[in-house]
């Protein structure tokens, strides 16, 4: 009952702000049946309300308004710019995660409750006063017995119960947008919400951004270019995480790391060069480098290094997509249009019998203006946005690992020129695309697998002859099967013509005979003529038709 009664409290909320921030201009496309816009026309805010601000504006504010689980699906839709308009999704990205702190005495009990001893046996200090507090969980600055200074996220209590009512309020929403509104079957919601809520439950166990954080580090140990904080597992929980603090700049400040002498350019250059290394390198890559994650170490300013924190969102992508977005990006930036639409493709990210010549054409259509601009104006991110959008007006399916990707990029990128706007992205990719390629198919590529793969060959070598054998007495059970088979079928057929025949041939007596019967010489009288003539006729036909 109680639950029953809170969702009905959050639905009238939802309905109201709603109304307030008129919403329902959404809902007064043409395409939508005709009784969605009379019951649009008939709401009476619709005259008591004006709509204030533009459509992409007054639904950031609505979001805003709904709460923090609405805000992080505003945000995570601001990135499928495959799916929004412009306007709507550089609105969206506008979304701002500030949620008021919970208590720090109800985060003290939280972290005692998870590591299962008192405050006061795991730090020497713990500051009650949140250091920041986002949707899904706070931030506590701390420092463990040895003296080692650490930060400590604890999850906010009872989030995972607003998180759970409010996505099902979005697929209800979703299904409602999909149902009447023909456009919305195309941007696929349902689709949309789910995608979310898998990403939404995964920051509710902080032991997965835990174990993603831990392999960045590894991936990273030793760089110059990007420190990744250690991680505390010992102090780590489902719902508390123990992390090294780090001491840096905002990426954001730009002001003060031009007072420190940061050398600008080597730092917006290594930002694409971390990218790049995640992607091809590693194929794991931090998904979720807006500048509130990313810091720089004061330790160095004309050698500077980045610090990454917050592991959330971690993208990967296969051997295959990589291999295929590597040739792509060459294959575009040496517009070679015929090789990036039959690479799309191979790949299998659009069908595979689409008209190669036509998508072509239309890739064409959209790069060309791009290249009017010098090199270091040319959006990278943008540019996989246009082939994206290109790509699925010919059916492209949406590729979760790559939108992720497109939504890193750009992040990057806009740091980058952020940082130095004469940031020439394409000049500082190329050579380490080209030498990913080089490496990954160049004769030394070759010789490394045959030499990483030689010792599971020898270990199979000796069972090479009866490997053999038995593959050949299985294709030679297959083959008696199939022949088996074919011979049964062959006795199918023969019987089913066998019974054409006589249905063929019974059909035809009685058709013969119903004209026979027709002849008045065979009748006794003449009211005998139809029962007669009718019966013989119908069941002939019947016959030849089953025939």
């Amino acid at each position: 009952m109680y639950r029953a009664v809170r969702t009905l409290i959050r639905s009238l909320k939802i309905a109201w702000i709603f109304a307030y921030y008129r919403l329902d201009t959404f809902f007064n496309q043409p395409v939508l049946p005709w009784y969605v816009r009379a019951l649009c026309w008939l709401m009476p805010w619709r005259y008591l309300i004006p709509a204030r601000h533009s459509q992409a504006r007054r639904l950031r504010l609505a979001l805003e308004a709904l709460g923090p689980v609405f805000i992080k699906f505003g945000q995570m839709l601001s990135t499928r710019r495959d799916l929004l308009p412009d306007d709507l999704a550089v609105e969206l990205a506008r979304l701002q995660d500030r949620v008021p702190p919970f208590a720090g005495e109800k985060a003290r009990q939280i972290v005692e409750r998870e590591l299962k001893h008192p405050l006061s046996e795991i730090f020497a200090h713990f500051e009650p006063d949140p250091m920041a507090s986002a949707s899904v969980a706070q931030v506590h600055a701390a420092t463990l017995m040895d003296g080692r200074a650490v930060v400590v996220k604890v999850i906010r209590p009872g989030i995972g119960r607003v998180i759970r009512q409010d996505v099902s309020l979005l697929y209800v929403l979703a299904r409602m947008v999909q149902r009447l509104w023909v456009e919305g079957r195309r941007l696929r919601p349902v689709e949309v919400v789910a995608e979310y809520e898998q990403t939404i439950f995964d920051e509710l166990d902080l032991r997965k951004e835990a174990a993603n954080g831990s392999q960045l580090r590894r991936n990273f140990d030793g760089s110059r270019i990007l420190y990744v904080p250690e991680i505390f597992w010992d102090y780590t929980r489902q719902n508390v995480l123990v992390m090294e603090r780090i001491q840096g700049i905002p990426v954001a400040d730009v002001a003060q790391l031009h007072a420190q002498g940061t050398d600008m350019k080597r730092l917006a250059e290594r930002g694409v060069e971390i990218f790049f290394t995640q992607v091809f390198r590693d194929s794991f890559f931090h998904a979720d480098m807006h500048p509130g994650n990313i810091f720089v170490s004061r330790d160095n300013p004309s050698d500077p290094q980045y610090i990454a924190v917050d592991f959330g969102i971690i993208g990967s992508l296969n051997a295959e997509d990589q291999s295929y977005l590597a040739r792509n990006i060459l294959a575009f930036f040496k517009r070679d249009y015929r090789q990036v639409a039959q690479l799309h493709i191979d790949s299998g990210w659009v069908p595979r019998d689409t008209n190669v010549h036509a998508f072509e054409t239309a890739i064409r259509s959209v790069c060309e203006p791009i290249f009017e601009k010098p090199l270091k104006d040319i959006s990278f991110g943008m540019v996989l946005l246009g082939l994206f959008q290109t790509a699925r007006r010919f059916n492209m399916e949406v590729q979760p690992q790559l939108v992720l990707l497109q939504k890193t990029l750009l992040n990057i990128e806009g740091l980058g020129r952020q940082l130095y706007p004469d940031l020439d992205l394409w000049q500082t990719a190329k050579p380490f695309l080209e030498n990913w390629m080089q490496e990954r198919m160049g004769v030394k590529a070759v010789y490394r697998n045959v030499k990483e793969q030689a010792p599971e060959w020898l270990e199979k070598l000796p069972h090479l002859p009866q490997m053999v054998y038995d593959s050949l007495e299985q294709m030679k059970l297959h083959s008696a099967t199939d022949a088996q088979s074919q011979r049964a079928l062959a006795k199918e057929v023969a019987a089913e013509r066998r019974r054409t025949r006589r249905l063929g041939l019974a059909g035809a007596t009685l058709l013969a005979s119903a004209a026979v019967v027709s002849n008045p010489a065979w009748l006794q009288s003449a009211a005998d003529l139809p029962v007669a003539a009718m019966a013989a006729g119908v069941l002939g036909w019947v016959l030849l038709w089953r025939a």
